[in-house]
């Protein structure tokens, strides 16, 4: 049987170099958030937006999460997600990736159980991917209260507490062929960038 995933989009965040709250900023004459809520729901069994400006967000008529841990940051927030997550696995996505992949979480899913890892994310060359990733709540949860009681501030300060499978370039690849899943738009360029590659001009 499989095990039932959360699917958490974080939103709300104040975007110096967009101007504007990129989840509601259109996409497509949608607010981006509702394509990735679209993109997502095949693989989720809950879907939950967090954020601290929950009347903004009262429209797409979900279960709004504000802040458990104000003032820590991504790693506040990694917390708030995975915390708020009824589901035994929780795929916490970043509310302003146009290509946020369902087939990705899947096969992290079917790689999560096989492997017993806590945690299936992959690596670019940007570093870790925390924030288009699959998390297993009941041991990250106290694994990241323990970090930010220790004052840590990194998203992956607590991953040496826990067993993390990290996705091959290979593995990337083959969950998610486009290569798109992890970009995330910070500028009104990148959006229609974004805009031409979702309409394959």
């Amino acid at each position: 049987m499989k095990q039932a995933i959360t699917v958490v989009i974080q939103a709300g965040g104040a975007s110096s170099r967009m101007g504007e709250d990129k989840a509601l900023k259109l996409f497509l004459g949608h607010p981006l958030i509702e394509r990735v809520i679209d993109r997502l729901a095949p693989i989720a069994d809950e879907i939950i937006i967090t954020t601290n400006r929950p009347v903004e967000y009262e429209f797409l008529g979900l279960r709004l999460i504000p802040d458990l841990k104000p003032g820590r940051g991504a790693l506040g927030g990694l917390y708030t997600a995975i915390a708020s997550a009824t589901h035994p696995l929780a795929a916490v996505v970043a509310c302003d990736m146009p290509f946020a992949s369902s087939t990705f979480f899947e096969d992290a899913r079917r790689l999560m159980v096989s492997g017993e890892a806590d945690v299936v994310i992959a690596k670019t060359d940007e570093g870790y991917e925390p924030f288009h990733a699959l998390y297993r709540r009941e041991t990250c949860l106290p694994a990241i209260a323990s970090a930010i009681d220790a004052d840590q501030w990194k998203v992956i300060s607590w991953f040496p507490e826990v067993k993390v499978r990290t996705l091959t370039s290979e593995e990337v690849f083959s969950f998610d062929p486009s290569g798109l899943c992890f970009w995330n738009l910070n500028t009104p360029e990148e959006f229609l960038e974004a805009e031409k590659r979702a309409t394959g001009q």
